[in-house]
């Protein structure tokens, strides 16, 4: 009686081992290869904004790093030769500005105490105690890599949605997504991008850019 019972059960058990193997076999993930169609609008959109070279907006900034974090305003102006950004407390107080010149960046923090350096990731972790990556930032708060032009239209470790937007891009050490995209006077730009980085989390919200008309574009 015994014998049959195992006749009986050994096929089922076969059959539990066989799914069990099935359900353990990883199955090897497919990325999503672009379409020629978004791939050749991601080209036009980077050449369409790839001139812009000054630009000026209000927003928010979230930082997280090592346990500690920071949120607050912030106005950035932009152009190709200066950049002047002011950080604020959460109840509108200033609590930085930083000023960045060809020759130098210099913060000044809330004290009227000012520092200068050549590197203003160095310069920021040493004042605020967080990465500003200001030499790249500028091309990735419009939704382009940082160098694109100067490296000539080369574009590596991002990807786009159908529109051929930036969705993502690995860059300088920097994990960054871009997401809510809205029109501003004939431009596609990111409203949020989030930047990553192996110790720091820092998010950029766009409230309300400058008059981008007036942005010095060279045809």
């Amino acid at each position: 009686m015994v014998a049959v019972k195992m006749l009986f059960r050994t096929p089922w058990m076969l059959l539990g081992s066989l799914s069990l193997l099935q359900a353990c076999t990883a199955v090897p993930s497919i990325k999503p290869v672009p379409s020629n169609a978004s791939q050749l609008l991601n080209q036009a959109h980077l050449k369409h904004i790839a001139n812009i070279r000054n630009f000026s907006f209000n927003g928010r900034i979230g930082v997280q790093t090592q346990g500690k974090g920071f949120s607050g305003g912030l106005y950035w102006q932009h152009d190709a030769h200066a950049d002047d950004i002011a950080l604020y407390s959460p109840l509108g107080g200033q609590v930085a500005s930083i000023k960045k010149s060809a020759e130098q960046i210099t913060l000044t923090d809330a004290n009227g105490k000012s520092l200068s350096s050549n590197d203003a990731e160095t310069l920021t972790q040493s004042t605020l105690g967080w990465q500003l990556p200001l030499s790249g930032l500028a091309d990735w708060v419009l939704g382009r890599p940082a160098g694109y032009v100067a490296q000539g239209g080369t574009l590596q470790n991002s990807s786009w949605d159908e529109r051929g937007l930036l969705t993502t891009l690995n860059q300088d050490g920097w994990q960054i997504e871009f997401q809510n995209y809205s029109e501003q006077s004939g431009y596609l730009l990111p409203a949020k991008i989030v930047l990553k980085s192996e110790k720091v989390n820092l998010k950029l919200l766009v409230e309300k850019w400058g008059d981008i008309e007036n942005l010095n574009i060279e045809n």
